[in-house]
């Protein structure tokens, strides 16, 4: 018996000798109240709900009470009883609490190791990865790990989903480059045309030449400027990304189709497909160009060249986990350095238009 019905039962006992030692007219006018007012309880509520210290108490009363008037004084049935019965059955011969558990489930440690294994494998089956899991002596069944995995919502099967296109450009990037003219006025308004060129695996970019008259010839003699700068890493390049320009011609492709790499061309007036590259062009646009005034083609190529050297060797990309393109260190970014000990320099280049950040030696 717990608690709360102890007290309940205690409370209720300590009214007896208070309701004895009253008078025989208040007792009587107290039952005739009582009694009308189960009377209205029972036209207004259809089912009522007792709890244990309730059912005793009024187990103990109907012992005093003679059988004629158990009916009009208690508001139960007679299959009330029968059925306090049978719950008290049920309660004791109940197992829930003395079963023993049963298999034990999987450590949470290995179902976070299977949905690593299959993220990370998108070919790896359920019986793959069973297999993978064997080596380190985690012995658990095929069927397991399929539930583990239909659990998750992924497919247990080999080649579950295709790559997205994120995935597709990462795993490609390395072998793509892209090549794009950007514009910009002199002092004197006279247009002149940048060609530049950009790396997706590094986001590395390249300046080809400046001109004023960007024609196919001109065009083409560029084109052998950036395949020198890429003579290292040109028998890793696979694709050269360009845009329907007639400035592009036949003879321009064939500069790198001789080193291999196959000439790719975004649909017409299709910004996005040759999205890195748009996107480069206007960053050298609002950083630099339109923050200073341009004098002639070797003012360009001087400060397209300094800005190009910041670019590659400082400035942070969000894609490279905020490392510049030419550095291949990872960073760390649970470490935090003392600004108490160490000096944080300014470098300003350009002139001061742009400043860079390193620690004081």
């Amino acid at each position: 018996m717990s608690l709360s019905v102890v007290a309940t039962l205690v409370r209720d006992l300590i009214t007896v000798p208070a309701a004895v030692l009253r008078s025989r007219m208040a007792k009587d006018a107290e039952v005739l109240a009582l009694r009308h007012e189960n009377a209205v309880l029972r036209r207004q509520i259809a089912r009522v709900c007792y709890e244990p210290a309730d059912r005793i108490w009024l187990a103990a009363l109907s012992r005093l009470i003679p059988r004629e008037r158990r009916r009009q004084v208690f508001a139960l049935t007679p299959t009330t009883l029968p059925a306090w019965h049978r719950q008290l059955l049920a309660r004791k011969w109940a197992f829930t609490q003395r079963r023993r558990p049963g298999r034990p489930s999987t450590a949470p440690a290995v179902k976070q190791l299977i949905l690593r294994l299959a993220r990370e494998n998108r070919t790896w089956g359920h019986r793959r990865i069973q297999d993978e899991l064997a080596r380190p002596d985690y012995a658990i069944a095929p069927s397991t790990v399929r539930e583990i995995l239909h659990a998750a919502g992924i497919d247990p099967a080999p080649q579950r989903s295709g790559p997205t296109w994120r995935q597709f450009l990462t795993d490609q990037a390395h072998g793509i480059i892209a090549a794009d003219f950007l514009h910009l006025d002199t002092v004197s308004l006279k247009r002149l045309y940048p060609l530049v060129v950009i790396e997706h695996g590094t986001r590395r970019l390249h300046l080809a030449g400046v001109t004023a008259h960007p024609t196919a010839q001109w065009t083409v003699q560029q084109a052998r400027n950036p395949a020198v700068i890429l003579d290292r890493r040109i028998d890793s390049l696979r694709f050269l990304l360009r845009d329907r320009d007639s400035k592009y011609t036949r003879a321009f492709d064939a500069v790198f189709e001789a080193d291999g790499v196959e000439i790719l061309l975004s649909p017409p007036r299709a910004p996005k497909a040759n999205t890195i590259c748009e996107r480069v062009v206007g960053t050298p646009r609002r950083e630099l160009l339109d923050r200073m005034l341009i004098h002639n083609e070797a003012h360009t190529v001087k400060a397209l060249t300094e800005y190009i050297q910041h670019y590659n060797g400082h400035r942070p990309h969000q894609s490279r986990q905020q490392l510049p393109p030419d550095s291949d260190q990872p960073s760390n970014p649970a470490a935090i350095t003392d600004l108490q000990a160490h000096r944080i320099r300014r470098q300003p280049i350009l002139g001061g238009l742009i400043n860079q950040y390193h620690h004081a030696a």
